[in-house]
């Protein structure tokens, strides 16, 4: 019995290392997690409408069918979950995204070398006298502008060709050096269009009456012939150039203008020096006579066109 309460004694006192220290039981230690709520407060949302404090007490008139539209329509106006008789939320119009393309110009390109590829497919012999008289002396070649003469389908197609394509050409220049008065690309090119026409129209029924009455139709005939066969080589010439312009940039884009612009002021060149020629066959003219004759009728028209297309619109210039 003594053993037994002395081995007790002796295994319930702590016990002590070398160092002098005593290990104090692990067991005592506080736990840190005890006490804190690990789980997450989450705040419930109650997404369904809750009914509103204030009660309408309306109550269903005796007079009004309870399977009518009517009594329904009441019955919306007055429930207390939904504001039918409120004022509709009015949202603001977003903008509308405009696409800025280029498919319609594309269209229209492609539309002008298939119209180029069937006229010239069509009337391959009137192509190759136009080349043949543009290329080689025109003015001693009697024969092959004859032929040209008595064609005039062609003739008139290719007119048609060269209003459109220069028409295209302007508007380009107008669009480059924002000197187009209104902002719509095409409504300035039929502008254009309708200018060119105008302008030629009035050139040929003038040349015209003007040789009937100065008694000189032959040099007039020749002076139209030879400005529309220029006309025709433009329009042709043209075509690259259009596309270029329509959807390229940087230094490509300025080396087709400027390639164009010597291409055209060059055949202008051209034009001035054939029809100075054909004229002075046939009357005595003198060289300034003549220089003032261009700008009266060459350079004027163009720039009343334009004048009148700024004063149409309402702007000053």
């Amino acid at each position: 019995m003594f053993n037994l309460i002395v081995i007790g004694f002796v295994a319930a006192q702590p016990q002590v290392d070398s160092t002098g220290k005593t290990n104090a039981d692990s067991v005592t230690i506080k736990d840190t997690v005890a006490g804190k709520n690990l789980v997450p407060v989450i705040s419930e949302i109650d997404s369904f409408s809750k009914r509103p404090g204030a009660d309408s007490a309306w109550t269903p008139q005796s007079g009004v069918p309870l399977t009518s539209t009517a009594y329904n329509w009441l019955v919306m106006e007055h429930h207390p979950y939904f504001a039918f008789k409120s004022k509709p939320l009015v949202l603001e119009a977003s903008d509308i995204k405009k696409f800025q393309g280029k498919d319609l110009l594309f269209y229209l390109l492609i539309f002008l070398l298939i119209a180029f590829a069937v006229l010239k497919r069509s009337f391959p012999k009137y192509f190759n006298d136009l080349f043949r008289l543009f290329f080689r002396t025109t003015l001693k070649q009697r024969q092959v502008r004859e032929q040209l003469m008595q064609t005039p389908l062609p003739s008139l197609l290719l007119n048609v060709f060269f209003v459109l394509t220069a028409g295209l050409y302007i508007t380009f220049l107008l669009q480059h050096f924002n000197l187009n008065p209104i902002n719509n690309f095409w409504l300035m090119l039929f502008y254009c269009c309708l200018g060119l026409s105008a302008a030629y129209f009035v050139k040929f029924i003038g040349l015209k009456v003007s040789g009937w009455l100065f008694n000189v139709k032959e040099a007039a005939d020749s002076y139209i012939f030879i400005v529309f066969v220029v006309n025709k080589m433009i329009a042709i010439l043209l075509l690259p150039f259009l596309i270029i312009l329509a959807f390229s940039l940087g230094n490509i884009y300025s080396t087709g203008l400027t390639i164009s612009w010597c291409l055209v002021t060059g055949l202008l060149i051209y034009r001035f020096i054939l029809t100075y020629v054909a004229v002075r066959n046939e009357v005595k003219v003198n060289p300034f006579h003549f220089f003032l004759y261009l700008c009266a009728f060459e350079i004027a028209p163009l720039l009343l066109v334009y004048k009148g297309l700024l004063l149409f619109f309402g702007i000053t210039a």
